[in-house]
């Protein structure tokens, strides 16, 4: 991930370039996942064993959140404990417009990693 995102990190400007770092999986496995994978050694058909069919990651400098299904709840997976740059505060993320873009209620679920 480092190297594909090499030049869309922007951490003194966290949420430029936030769609291009989107990830997604929604019944199609999406690239970026793929050739990580086949290069620690598992196969395509393991990563849709192993990942919900339907799932959402946002990568930002300072935090990384997901969303599994369409109308799952957003959830903070890491947060870094350095500031945000007052800068970027009010600016509408990928994240943030899909939040917005809401139509039902959120549904909760629960996603572990082994």
């Amino acid at each position: 991930l480092a190297e594909h995102y090499k030049h869309h990190w922007f951490p003194e400007k966290p949420f430029k370039g936030s769609g291009y770092r989107c990830i997604r999986i929604n019944h199609k496995m999406d690239p970026i996942i793929s050739k990580a994978a086949s290069q620690i050694g598992l196969s395509v058909l393991q990563l849709y064993q192993l990942l919900p069919s339907e799932l959402t990651l946002w990568v930002d400098p300072y935090e990384v959140s997901y969303r599994i299904g369409e109308d799952g709840s957003i959830c903070v997976l890491y947060e870094a404990t350095a500031a945000k740059p007052v800068s970027s505060y009010g600016m509408l993320t990928c994240k943030n417009q899909m939040m917005l873009g809401r139509t039902s209620p959120s549904k909760n679920y629960i996603m572990t990693v082994s």
